[in-house]
This record gives structure tokens, sequence and C-alpha cells, in this order.
């Protein structure tokens, strides 16, 4: 039966009870304890629909803006429509001759 309770030790446990708590207390007793069971089932019942449907609309994933390419020294690609970067000439040194 209920993992090695037998019949005698049912009718044993409910003896007690009924001593304990009296013959008027142990309907409202086992109402109590129904309700509560029940409210335990929807509660689960609830938290298993809202993970379900939070899996279910998982976010769609983040457009990241793409970084811009780094510059590369001594090309200027800056110039619309071009499709071929232009190569600078080296730098001149501006400084007078010391």
């Amino acid at each position: 039966m209920l993992g090695g309770i037998g019949v005698q030790e049912l009718l044993l446990i409910f003896l007690v009870a009924l001593l304990l708590f009296g013959s008027n207390k142990i309907p409202e007793i086992a109402r109590s304890l129904g309700k509560g069971i029940t409210e335990f089932k929807r509660a689960m019942d609830a938290t298993k629909n809202e993970i379900s449907r939070s899996i279910e609309e998982a976010p769609p994933p983040r457009n990241t803006p793409e970084k811009p390419a780094a510059a590369k020294p001594g090309v200027d690609d800056s110039t619309p429509g071009n499709s071929s970067p232009n190569i600078l000439p080296p730098p001149q040194d501006t400084l007078p001759p010391a």
C-alpha cells in the first residue's frame, strides 16, 4: 500500500487522530488539507505553463551594429562611391631643418 503501511497501521493512525481532534474536527481538517493540496497543484500547473510559455516566446537575438573596420594607415577611402582605396603619398616633414 502506502510505502509499507498496512491496513492495521492506517486504522491506528485514524484512531489516534480521532482521539486527538474529535469527531467534529476531523472532517474540517480533511477539507482544509484537500483545499491545500488543490491549491498547490494549481500553483504547480501555473508555474509549468509560465515556463513553457516563456520558452516558446524566446526573445529574438539581438542585432548589434557591426563595428566599423579600423582605418589602415596610408589608405583614404572616405570618398563617397569609391570602391578602391586611394593610396596616399608618404607624409612630408613640415618642420624646418635644424
